[in-house]
This record gives structure tokens, sequence and C-alpha cells, in this order.
């Protein structure tokens, strides 16, 4: 994420950990668990950045209904319910309530309102609505900063609107009154009043339209390209969360303005709901295994943004991947941020790009459609030769030059990720461990595109991956508590920052490793100082930095679990994954099966159930696309289809337990897996020219962690 937790004296990030959501990108509705939107912290209507609507506050007789319950209806929509005790009936049991519907819908919302007797006598009400809108920016509501509400104008008896910066919001409520005399003009009131007879309900509607043509972002089209998977499975979390997930997504997808064909997904709700290179790359990655169209949009809506000149106050660079787009400055004075509406401030991107075309190619994308984009993969390589290595010490380094763009630039980007063991911070430039994973992996896989395509350059990035292996083996291993381990990164003067993080889970299936070192960052992983939360802690408990509450030090964050996992799992390495497997398995029945952006690392006792991190978004992209990564490790299909190969490796098993999963995608087939309880793997449905391979790595490798004193 771009925009770290920020704090000051005054001003607090809100939370978010205990509101209820919805969205339908690049909409977002945030309110309590009651259902009314209040001008509090985050809670509001958001639209592409801007908060659209910062109040709807319902009553009945001027008393607020009280709150029984609330559900989603899908991830566009949920249902509040409330009690009206003084109406109706007298009498110990309820006998007149209001059923509160949320629906998004494009540009705007629509809200129902049923208010249902069941008395015997008639009931008398007066039902208001108190709405307000402020139409601040995504950053100043982030930061804790509120902002007064704007004066609203009657455009007919029900029916108002606010008008700031070219973007235009509409309320129109029908059969009601509304009231804007006075101190109503900046919070005005809706008027219905209402008689039921006996055993009556009454519905009340009003809806919202934003026009907003400053948006930088689309709504996509209306159904998603990617399969909907049916699975059984003998753990059941599995499927739940799958099914929320693939509901989430639905909800997260976005269009490029300019191409509205090519479809990628928003980072998150709700402070990140446009394009981030870093997030829509890895969580198009993570849904291969449903097909590849996302992959496709992902890839040609960067493409289209990739960096042609050097700019220190974007950091943008030839060749170079971006790393978000706003409509606007990102202007964060507090904390010293101000990023530009297009900014590359990423180290990451751009070699995750060429992976994702790589991982595309491989599961089936078509020629057709990898030939168009071998240029951009050219300018990429460009960049990693020519820019990533500002020193020339052989490794992809980062250093924020413009003095107000991000200070760490890979996923852990918030300022005091990049810590040493004793809990001091590392100043930069910085060069992260997975970072020169990802390097490896994209030379390796970008050389295997320019062989197949018939194009230059391929043993040049063959060899310069090697020189890299050499350098890494030979700079980033220091001793730990638990024996040899990847330091988190290397600082300006080139000193091992030797904490044991979640990082080095990246760097597996990179290539950078060796079968010992691969097996080393194994154990690291399963022992309790990593994996003893629900999921992958990003710093090891022994670390002076660790902080179960901390951003990216001592948290648990889904896809980073999710990538570890998924490294350990394809490798082999079944008891660490397993482990993990379970933990963010766990973590979704506690969350109700909607994993958020990171949770708590604190130990699975403290508990029983994995802390919420209070600012956490939630869906978020990446997170959601763990699931998916979830059964793809279970059923464990890893195809090759230009080499006419599917490997079968999987998770599920005798303890996992048995897993059958209809319509995986690979080369646009469906495809059927079924993994019984001993781990016995049947493929079918195969598209022609597809063949099964064994294995090219053992079913089961273990380890035997090792623990040390806290």
């Amino acid at each position: 994420m771009n925009l770290e937790p920020y704090v000051t004296a005054r001003h607090l990030q809100p939370l978010l950990h205990d509101l209820v959501g919805v969205v339908l990108a690049p909409t977002s509705a945030l309110g309590d668990p009651a259902g009314q939107i209040r001008p509090l912290g985050v809670q509001g209507v958001f639209h592409a950045d801007t908060r659209v609507l910062s109040r709807a506050e319902l009553r009945i007789d001027e008393r607020e209904p009280e709150t029984i319950g609330h559900a989603p209806v899908s991830a566009d929509a949920a249902r509040f319910v409330g009690l009206a005790r003084w109406l109706g009936d007298p009498g110990p049991d309820p006998t007149v309530r209001l059923d509160r519907t949320r629906r998004l819908e494009p540009y705007g919302l629509i809200e129902e309102i049923r208010v249902v007797s069941t008395a015997a006598v008639p009931v008398r009400a007066t039902v208001t609505l108190d709405l307000g809108c402020d139409l601040a920016p995504i950053e100043r509501v982030k930061t804790g900063f509120s902002s007064p509400p704007l004066p609203a104008q009657a455009l007919a008896s029900d029916r108002l609107s606010w008008t700031a910066g070219g973007t235009t919001v509409t309320v129109t409520a029908e059969g009601a009154e509304l009231d804007l005399a006075g101190d109503r003009a900046d919070a005005p009131r809706l008027t219905w009043p209402v008689t039921l007879g006996p055993r009556e309900t009454r519905t009340l509607r009003w809806r919202l339209a934003v026009t907003d043509p400053r948006a930088v972002v689309a709504y996509p089209p209306a159904e998603p390209t990617w399969s909907r998977p049916e699975v059984r499975a003998d753990d059941r979390r599995l499927d739940r969360l799958l099914r929320r997930a693939l509901d989430d997504l639905h909800a997260l997808r976005l269009a490029d303005p300019d191409a509205p064909d090519d479809v990628f997904l928003a980072a998150g709700v709700p402070w990140f709901l446009t394009l981030f290179g870093r997030d829509s790359l890895w969580a198009a990655r993570m849904l291969l295994p449903l097909g590849t169209d996302l992959a496709a949009g992902t890839l040609r809506v960067l493409a289209r943004r990739q960096g042609r000149h050097t700019d220190p106050a974007t950091a943008e660079q030839p060749g170079k991947i971006l790393h978000e787009l706003r409509r606007g400055e990102v202007n964060l004075p507090a904390n010293g941020l101000r990023l530009p509406p297009a900014y590359y401030g990423t180290v990451d991107a751009t070699m995750l790009w060429v992976n994702l075309l790589h991982d595309a190619w491989r599961w089936g994308l078509p020629a057709e459609q990898v030939e168009p984009l071998l240029p951009h993969l050219e300018a990429a390589l460009g960049w990693l030769g020519e820019h990533a290595d500002a020193d020339g010490d052989g490794l992809v380094e980062y250093l924020d030059t413009s003095g107000h763009g991000l200070s760490n630039q890979g996923w852990k980007d918030s300022g005091d990720a990049v810590r040493f063991r004793d809990g001091s911070l590392a100043s930069g430039p910085i060069a992260l461990a997975e970072v020169q994973g990802y390097a490896h992996e994209a030379a390796v896989n970008a050389a295997a595109l320019l062989d197949a395509f018939g194009r230059p350059g391929a043993d040049r990035w063959r060899e310069w991956a090697g020189r890299l292996a050499a350098r890494f083996r030979a700079a980033y291993w220091v001793d730990g508590p638990y024996g040899p381990q990847p330091a988190l990164a290397l600082d300006r003067d080139k000193r091992p920052v030797d904490s044991l993080t979640s990082n080095i889970g990246h760097l597996l299936g990179t290539g950078l490793l060796d079968a010992d070192e691969q097996a080393q960052v194994a154990r690291l992983l399963g022992t309790d100082a990593m994996s003893g939360a629900f999921g992958l802690r990003t710093m090891s408990t022994h670390d002076g930095g660790f902080s179960p509450l901390s951003y990216h030090c001592g948290s648990v964050w889904t896809h980073d679990t999710a990538i570890a996992l998924t490294g350990l799992a394809r490798a082999g390495f079944h008891e660490p994954a397993l482990r993990l497997a379970d933990g963010l398995l766990a973590a979704a029945e506690a969350f109700d099966y909607q994993l958020p952006e990171l949770h708590g690392g604190d130990e699975r006792d403290v508990l029983g159930r994995p802390v919420p991190y209070p600012a956490a978004c939630r869906p978020q992209a990446w997170s959601a696309a763990a699931a998916v990564s979830l059964l793809h490790v279970a059923a464990g299909v890893y195809p090759d289809v230009p080499a006419g190969t599917v490997r079968v490796a999987p998770l599920a098993g005798p303890r996992f337990g048995g897993v059958s999963v209809a319509r995986l995608r690979v080369a646009d087939a469906d495809v059927e897996v079924s993994v019984d309880n001993t781990g016995h793997a049947t493929v079918s449905r195969l598209p022609a020219g597809l063949t099964v391979t064994p294995t090219a790595v053992p079913a089961q490798r273990t380890f035997a962690p090792q623990h040390v004193a806290g």
C-alpha cells in the first residue's frame, strides 16, 4: 500500500474493523453496524477517491432504531435490522421493525427502508433521514482530518444536490419532504410521514447518484471473465472462503476509461479503490488458475502507462511500471508525503509485471495476446538493466530522491518497515531481499519468453540472473537464532539488515535459492516465531522491532502468507505450508470468511481468534485472491501450456483432506481435479496436447523446527 498508517497527537487514522462496508468499484460505502453513516472517521460513501456522502442517519420519531443485526446480501449490498419498541402493541415482543437495505449501483447507491408492523393497532410515525456531503479527498479522510459539510441545493421538493470540483452528487427520495431551511442547508433532512394499519408494511426509498467526469478509473463490464469453480472439500472452510472471496473480487474490478474492456482489480476498500501496480499484478497472478483474461487486462493497462522519461518528482523512469494512479496530487504535509497523480515509486512492480506475463503465458495466454506486450517486456528489462541498480553493485535498490515520496518502496512501504534485529531503522538506498528474488525470476522468465518468440537477448538475461544469485549468496546470508537466514535487506552501507521477516518467503520459487537454501528458508518460516499466529508474521517475535499490531513488523498479512505457503507447497515443504494454510483458514472463519488486508500477529491462544488490525482494508484484492491461491495449492495443478505439460503436486491429502474442483481453467479450458484423502490426484478434461507429468519434487519434504527461548 502507498500510505502507511499515520498518527499525530491530534489526528488519528480512522479505524475500520467494526464498520460494515459494501463495494462496487470504484464506489464503496462504510457505516456502523446499525446501518447509520455518521459524520465520523471514515464513514461515508466514496467514489473514485472522493467522499460523496458523509452522513445518512435514520430516525423514527426523532429516535434511532435499536439495532439487532446486520448481514451482507452480496459484496455490494448489506441489510440492517432495527426495532422501534416504543411503537405498536404493548408487551415484551417488538411489533415494529425497520429493515434497511443498502445497495450500490454504478455511479451511486439505492437504499430501501421497510417499516414493518405486526401490531394489532394502527401505527403512526415520522421517519427522517439526515444527510451530509463534504466531497473530501480520500487522503484527508485517511489522515483523520475532518472536512466541513457543503451546503446543499434543492432541485425539487424531494431532490437535492451538492457540487464541487467538477463532481455533482444528487439525492432523490420518493415521497419525502425536503427541509433545507436555516442550519439544514448543511444538514438537509428528508421526512416521510408513515401510517400503517395492523400488520402492514411501508417501503421508503432514496437514491444517490454521482456525476464525476474527472475519475481516472471506470466501471467494468457487468460480469467477470474468470471462471467460478465448483469446490467440494473436506475442510468446508475452504469453499466458504472461496465463495466470499470471489464475490468480493467481482466487486473490486475496475476498467481503464481509455480501454473499457481491459479489466484489473482495485487494491482495496476504502483507501485504495484505484490502480496499484504491485497489488493489481499480484492479485491477477493469484487468479491465473481461473483464467488469463484478468492478467491480460492488467498487463495492458499498466503497459499503456509504462514509464518513458526520467522524472525524480514522479519517480518515473523509462520502462518502469506504475505504482499508483489518482485523480490528483496526494498531499500529506504532516508526514512529508506529496505524491503526484501518476506515481512510479515502487521498486518491484516492473519485475512483477514481467513475471505475470510469463506465468499467464504458461497458463495458456494466447500468443496473439503475448506478442503485442513483448516491446513492453523489453522496455521493462531495459529499466532493470539501466536504472534499477543505481550504484552498480549488482543489486536492485531504491531511494526516494524527491524528498516527498515513499521512503520505502517494496510491499512493506511504511517508514519503519526496514529494521535491524535490534529494532533500529535502516537507511537507504535499500536493497530488499525479496526484490532480488523477483529480479532473478523476471530475468529467467523474460529469457524464456524471448527465446520462445524469437527475440534476442535471452542469454544475456540468464547470465545476469546467475550473477545476481551469486551476489545474493555472498551478501545476504547471516547468522540468526535458528541458524543461517537471508537478511531482510542491505542498507546504504551494504550492511545486512539482519532481522528475520516474512520477506524471505517470497524467495521460494524464484530460482535465487538452491535446494539446501530453500530447505532452510522453509524451516525458518515454520518456526513458532514466524508461524505461531493465524498466518505468517511479517517479523519474528524475537526481533527488537516486533509488535503484533505493527503494520509491517509483526502483523500477519493475508497475501504475504499466501505467497509463502504457495512457494512452500510448490517446493514440496508440506508441513510449514499446511500450518500456514490452517492459520489462514482459521482467520477466515473468525472474520466471517472475508479476510482483511492484515490482522494482529498475536499467538493463537491470546484470544482464540485473530486480533483485528483496526485500520485494515476489507475487502482487499490480494487478500481475497489468497483464497484462490489456497485452492490452487490444495489441488496442486501447475501447467506449462507452451511445453504441453501439467505437473500435479497437491497439498490436499492426509492432513488437508480431500478436495475436488471443477472449472479450474487451463488454456481457456475448464479442467477438473480430484484429490483424495491419500493425496492421489486425478485430472480430467485437459485440452488436447497437454499431458500430466510426475511431480518433479518429493511428495513430502519434512523438517524439524527448532525452538529458541523468547
